[in-house]
C-alpha cells in the first residue's frame, strides 16, 4: 500500500482551490454537459468538431476535478507561527538580497500547488526557497542556480 503524497500548502492556498473545485463542478461541468448535448442534435458524432471539442474539454476538467480532491484531501495547513519570527519557513515572506550589493528582493514561501513567482510566491521545493528554510535574519546563505553556480544571498526580513 503506497502513501498518498501531502501537499503542504498555506490555508489561502487550499481556500483556493476549493474555490476552483467549486467553480468546475458547480459552473464549468454543467456548462460542458449542455455543449455536448446541443452538439449531439447536430447529427453525426464522428465529424462533429464541437461535440469533439467539448468532449475533450470534458475530459480535462474531470481530471483536474480529480486532482483537485486529491489535493485538498491530502493538503498539510502550514502553520507559519509554528517556527520563530525570524526563521524562513513556508507560509512566510522573506526579503533578502544578493552580495555583495544587489537590490532586495522579497518572495513568499508557499507549497508548489501556489507557486506563482511573477506574483512574487515560490515554491518551497525551488533551489532559493530550499536553500532559504530554516535559515534566520542576518544569515548568509549559499543558493545553487541550475546552471552550477551559487549566488550568495543575505536574509534581512521574514514576515508572517
Amino acid at each position: 500500500m503506497s502513501e498518498e503524497k501531502v501537499f503542504p500548502m498555506t490555508a489561502e492556498g487550499r481556500d483556493k482551490l476549493q474555490a476552483e473545485l467549486e467553480d468546475l463542478i458547480t459552473r464549468q461541468r454543467p456548462e460542458i454537459t449542455k455543449r455536448i448535448q446541443i452538439a449531439r442534435s447536430y447529427g453525426d458524432l464522428s465529424e462533429n468538431s464541437e461535440y469533439q471539442s467539448a468532449k475533450d474539454e470534458q475530459a480535462f476538467v474531470e481530471g483536474r476535478i480529480q486532482t483537485l480532491k486529491k489535493m485538498i484531501e491530502n493538503a498539510e495547513i502550514i502553520d507559519p507561527n509554528a517556527t520563530a519570527a525570524d526563521e524562513v519557513s513556508l507560509g512566510k515572506t522573506v526579503t533578502f538580497k544578493e552580495l555583495p550589493d544587489e537590490e532586495a528582493e522579497t518572495y513568499a514561501i508557499v507549497g508548489s500547488t501556489e507557486s506563482d513567482p511573477l506574483a512574487g510566491k515560490i515554491s518551497n521545493e525551488s533551489a532559493m526557497a530550499v536553500a532559504l528554510l530554516g535559515k534566520k535574519v542576518g544569515n548568509k546563505v549559499n543558493v545553487p542556480l541550475p546552471s552550477g553556480d551559487n549566488i550568495r544571498v543575505e536574509i534581512l526580513k521574514v514576515e508572517k
